[in-house]
C-alpha cells in the first residue's frame, strides 16, 4: 500500500498568510516537494528549516502546462510507492490547483491536506472588496471557453505573462467597451511586491512588468456591448407580467403559432435575397417567437426556455453519433441516412405509412409532399427517373382536363391535387426543391407583370382585360426580354 501523501498549501506570498500548522509541517517534517520554489515564502522557510526539491524542470519539459501538471502529479504518486510524502503548493490547495485534484483522483493511499490561505483572500484583501456581493473566479488561460456575465464582478488568475494579458483583453473587448476599467493585481499577500493598478481594458497588455506567475486581473460588472439571451428571456417575463403589456399577457402558444409560420418565412426570403441585415432582424424575430413560447410555457407551469436548449441538445448529440459517438460516417448521404434512422427510433414508427403521417401537416403542401415521397422512396415505392414520372404527369393533365370538361368540381380538384402532387414527385427526381421552384416562377410572373403595367403607364393606361392583346404582345416582349 501507498505510503501517506500530505499535501500543504503555502498561502499566497507571504509569511504573514502562513497557518502555523503549515510552518511546522513545511520546516520540522524532512524533505519538502515543491510543485515551484518561484514562490516569494520559499526563501523565508528555508530561513527557518526547510529542505526542498522542487518540479520547475517539468514547466521546461513540456509545452503545455496541463501536460507539467499531469506530469507532477505522477511523480508525487510515485513516489508514495516507497516514501511518505509532503507536497505543497502555492495558496491553498483546493483553490485552481490541479495537480492537486490530479493526485488526490490517483491515490492509493492515505492522504492529509494542511490549510493554506488562497490568493483569493489575498486578493480581495488588497482590493478591499467583499465577494459576497457576487463574484466570478476564471482561469485566463481558458479564456476562449468560458462564458462571460458582464453584469457580474470577474476576476481572471494565471495572467502569466503579457501575451496571456494580450488573449485575455481581446477576449473582454468583446464583452465590455474598450475604455471599461481593469486592475491588475501582481503579488498579492507579498510584502513590498504587491502591485494594485487601474487601467482602461484597451491598456491591459501594454506594460510587461505587470504579468507574472502571481498576476490576476480584476474586472467589475458594467454595461455590456453585446446583449445576451437572457435579457431577452426577461424582456418577455416583463410585457407579460402585471405592470407589462395587456396583449402581450393575453397570447397563447395556439395565437401566437402562424406568426412564427410568418416569420420563418421572412427568413428564408431574407436569405432568398442575400440580405444579410434583414436576415438578422428576422432571425431575431424567429427567436423572439422561441422565447415568448417559452414565456407562455413558463408560466402555465408545463416547461422553460432550459428545457428547450436541453431537448435540443440531447437531440443533436443523439442524432450525431459520428461525431459524438463511435459511428463511423464520412459522407453527408451517411449522416442523413443515419439521422432518419435515430428520428425513426425516436418516433417509434411501427410503418412506413406512420413515418408518412408524422411529417406536420404544418408544412407547405409542396415541401411535404416531396418529404413523404421520399419515405416511399425509402423502400423502393418510386419510379426510376424523372422521365417515367413525367408520364404520369401527362396521364394526369388528361384526367384533369376530362374532368373539367364535365364540370366535375369534386373531381376537378381531385385531379388537381394529383397533378401537383406528381410534378413534386418529379421536382424530387431532378433533385429540386419544388417549393423553391414555384416561388421563383411566382416571382418571374410579378417581374413579367410589373413589365406589362410600365408599359401601359407610358401611354396612360392601367392594366384591364380590354387591353388584354396589347397586354398578350407585352407579356412576350417581356419573356424576349428575360430570354435575352
Amino acid at each position: 500500500m501507498s505510503k501517506m501523501i500530505t499535501i500543504v498549501g503555502m498561502g499566497p506570498g507571504g509569511d504573514a498568510y502562513l497557518t502555523m500548522e503549515a510552518l511546522n509541517t513545511l520546516t520540522q517534517s524532512g524533505k519538502v516537494y515543491l510543485r515551484t520554489d518561484r514562490h516569494p515564502v520559499v526563501a523565508y522557510l528555508v530561513q527557518n528549516g526547510m529542505t526542498y526539491s522542487a518540479f520547475d524542470a517539468y514547466y521546461d519539459q513540456h509545452e503545455t502546462f496541463d501536460a507539467v501538471y499531469h506530469a507532477i502529479a505522477d511523480h508525487v504518486l510515485k513516489l508514495s510507492e516507497t516514501e511518505a510524502v509532503i507536497y505543497a503548493v502555492p495558496g491553498n490547495p483546493f483553490v485552481a490547483e490541479k495537480t492537486v485534484a490530479l493526485i488526490l483522483a490517483g491515490a492509493k493511499g492515505p492522504l492529509k491536506i494542511v490549510h493554506g490561505t488562497s490568493f483569493i483572500d489575498a486578493i480581495v484583501t488588497a482590493l478591499r472588496y467583499d465577494p459576497v456581493a457576487g463574484f466570478v473566479i476564471l482561469d485566463a488561460l481558458n479564456i476562449e471557453n468560458e462564458r462571460i456575465n458582464a453584469r457580474k464582478d470577474h476576476l481572471f488568475i494565471q495572467v502569466y505573462d503579457q501575451m496571456t494579458a494580450s488573449m485575455l483583453k481581446l477576449a473582454l473587448m468583446e464583452t465590455w467597451d474598450d475604455a471599461h476599467l481593469v486592475t491588475i493585481v501582481k503579488g498579492a499577500g507579498v510584502p513590498e511586491e504587491e502591485t494594485i493598478v487601474t487601467m482602461p481594458l484597451y491598456t491591459l497588455d501594454h506594460q510587461a512588468d505587470y504579468f507574472s506567475h502571481l498576476t490576476s486581473v480584476f474586472v467589475p460588472a458594467g454595461e455590456p456591448i453585446k446583449h445576451e439571451l437572457y435579457e431577452l428571456e426577461s424582456i418577455i417575463r416583463l410585457l407579460r407580467s402585471e405592470e407589462g403589456c395587456p396583449w402581450d399577457r393575453e397570447q397563447t402558444h395556439e395565437s401566437l403559432a402562424s406568426n412564427l409560420i410568418e416569420e420563418a418565412y421572412e427568413v428564408k426570403d431574407a436569405i432568398v435575397k442575400n440580405d444579410v441585415s434583414s436576415l438578422v432582424d428576422e432571425l431575431g424575430d424567429v427567436l423572439l417567437q422561441v422565447v415568448f413560447h417559452a414565456s407562455i410555457g413558463e408560466d402555465d407551469g408545463y416547461f422553460e426556455f432550459s428545457d428547450i436548449v436541453k431537448a435540443v441538445c440531447e437531440k443533436m448529440i443523439r442524432r450525431h453519433p459520428h461525431v459524438f459517438g463511435d459511428v463511423v460516417a464520412t459522407h453527408s448521404d451517411e449522416v442523413l441516412a443515419n439521422w432518419q434512422v435515430i428520428k425513426d427510433e425516436e418516433r417509434a414508427h411501427k410503418s412506413v405509412s406512420e413515418s408518412m403521417k408524422s411529417v406536420t401537416m404544418g408544412l407547405p403542401s409542396l415541401i411535404r409532399a416531396q418529404k413523404i415521397q421520399k419515405k416511399a422512396s425509402d423502400v423502393g415505392f418510386d419510379w426510376e427517373s424523372a422521365n417515367q414520372a413525367f408520364e404520369k404527369v401527362i396521364e394526369e393533365a388528361e384526367e384533369l382536363r376530362i374532368a373539367m370538361l364535365e364540370g366535375n368540381f369534386e373531381a376537378i380538384r381531385e385531379e388537381l391535387g394529383d397533378l401537383l402532387l406528381i410534378l413534386s414527385n418529379v421536382a424530387r427526381h431532378l433533385d429540386l426543391d419544388a417549393e423553391q421552384a414555384l416561388t421563383e416562377a411566382t416571382e418571374k410572373f410579378i417581374g413579367r407583370f410589373a413589365y406589362i403595367e410600365e408599359n401601359l403607364e407610358k401611354n396612360g393606361l392601367k392594366p384591364s382585360a380590354v387591353l388584354l392583346e396589347r397586354m398578350e404582345a407585352l407579356w412576350n416582349a417581356s419573356k424576349k426580354r428575360s430570354e435575352i
